[in-house]
């Protein structure tokens, strides 16, 4: 099963909770009016697109609407499409590590599959010939680094860690050093996942990025925060909160295809003006794939 398959697959509970309704209330329409927007309205907030960005689908729907000279109801669905695309596509999804190495820093809180997402990032660059190194640096959970050290072994890369409590900055100082050495393309960095503590965690995020500054001066980096799409609105608020202080550069949506709440995606790009780089939709080594705004809201409406 290719990843556009898989990707239909695991949107079916969110196709049902937004596809299917504006299937309905498209055909139950007999002409293009203020009641028949208010009605997508409603199917576009309660399917966590959020309050906000439906207001500006709606407006631009009964913009092109007016341009286009549209009678038709059946037609606003590929206008609908239309529009989501130019709010994902906006500013492009690309990955850019073009140095060597070039860094990934993967934040987000515990719970939410980051572990596992690097497992699946190291495993997806690996697949492309790239040789991948990876640093524990949560090291504030004895967990997580050995479930890291189980990924690498799974994945075959290499890992650089140190024991619980250590201090994670010696750990990417270690890791930088390694990647140069080894002469890796990639270096992803795991890194603490408590938000209670935010002032704490905040500070470790500073210093990793003052090492790595400090040791791969121009290298490319990438860092990716890692939110859970069953989380819906939740997830929002956890990217707001991550990114007062860290430069996030894309986001990994994991676990899409245990949701219906797929409309995160939209809600996410809209109003943080994040775009989403990666997603996850299953439990397979490759059920993790770069995110490609045409063939998600193909897939949604498929």
């Amino acid at each position: 099963m290719g990843f556009f398959d898989k990707l239909k697959e695991g949107l079916q509970k969110t196709r049902k909770s937004i596809t299917e309704k504006i299937d309905q209330v498209l055909v139950s329409f007999g002409k293009v009016d203020e009641e028949l927007f208010d009605e997508l309205e409603e199917i576009l907030i309660t399917s966590d697109i959020g309050i906000e960005t439906t207001m500006r689908i709606i407006d631009d729907l009964k913009e092109k609407v007016k341009e286009r000279k549209i009678i038709d109801p059946r037609e606003v669905k590929g206008l609908l499409k239309e529009t989501l695309k130019e709010i994902l596509e906006k500013g492009g999804n690309e990955m850019k590590l073009d140095t060597k190495p070039s860094v990934i820093i993967v934040i987000g809180v515990n719970g939410v599959g980051k572990t596992t997402s690097i497992g699946k990032i190291a495993n997806l660059y690996k697949n492309q010939g790239k040789k991948v190194l990876l640093a524990a640096g949560d090291t504030f959970r004895a967990a997580a680094i050995d479930q890291l050290e189980v990924w690498a072994q799974r994945v075959g890369t290499d890992i650089i860690m140190h024991k619980e409590g250590s201090d994670p900055a010696a750990v990417i100082f270690d890791a930088a050093q390694a990647a140069k050495s080894r002469n890796a393309d990639i270096l992803i960095c795991d890194t603490a996942g408590r938000l209670h503590t935010k002032k704490n965690l905040m500070e470790e995020l500073k210093k990793v990025s003052r090492v790595l500054d400090r040791e791969l001066p121009g290298a490319d980096r990438e860092t990716l925060l890692v939110l859970d799409a069953t989380t819906g609105q939740n997830a929002i608020s956890q990217a707001k909160t991550f990114s007062e202080t860290s430069d996030i550069t894309g986001i990994v949506l994991t676990k899409l295809d245990g949701t219906a709440k797929g409309g995160i995606v939209v809600a996410i790009k809209s109003e943080l003006d994040i775009p989403v780089k990666l997603i996850g939709v299953g439990e397979q080594l490759d059920d993790l794939q770069k995110f490609d705004a045409g063939e998600f809201v193909e897939a949604l409406f498929s």
